[in-house]
């Protein structure tokens, strides 16, 4: 990663302009041109530095509901169970972990009924149980890369 990398995460966490033009305003509190934004960041995004790139929305501020959810996954299915779960829109995470619950996913949807739904049909496209724990508090981390 270069340090203009570097700077560009440091500088982009803290919250991402609403103006006309928002990349030309993030740019200008980098120092760099609006062009060479846009290219680290499609660069970034392209050998998976970063894996995406766009708002985060509170879904419960939003009038919806949100869950961490965990599977265990046979090791010879995990791809394709991957790929299933990550084919929900609703789905907006999804990791793998060395551990029994081997698939964490985090999932959004309308309402908490909606998202009971969507995780009994993800339950349903797997063949697998899956275990949802809902948020009790939420904190906030922000990731400082040194330069």
């Amino acid at each position: 990663m270069t340090p203009l990398d570097r700077a560009i995460i440091n500088g982009l966490q803290g919250g991402f302009p609403l103006t006309e033009r928002p990349f030309a305003d993030a740019a200008e509190g980098l120092g760099i041109q609006e062009i060479d934004l846009v290219e680290r960041l499609r660069a970034m995004l392209d050998d998976g530095t970063l894996t995406r790139f766009g708002p985060l929305w509170d879904p419960v501020a939003l009038g919806g509901a949100v869950t961490l959810a965990a599977m265990s996954v046979p090791d010879d299915r995990f791809d394709a169970v991957a790929e299933a779960v990550n084919a929900f829109p609703e789905v907006a995470h999804n990791y793998a972990r060395d551990h029994a619950l081997n698939m964490w996913f985090v999932a959004a949807d309308s309402d908490e009924a909606a998202l009971a739904r969507t995780l009994e049909r993800i339950a349903a496209a797997t063949g697998l149980e899956v275990l949802s724990f809902p948020k009790e508090r939420e904190y906030f981390l922000e990731l400082k890369l040194e330069a």
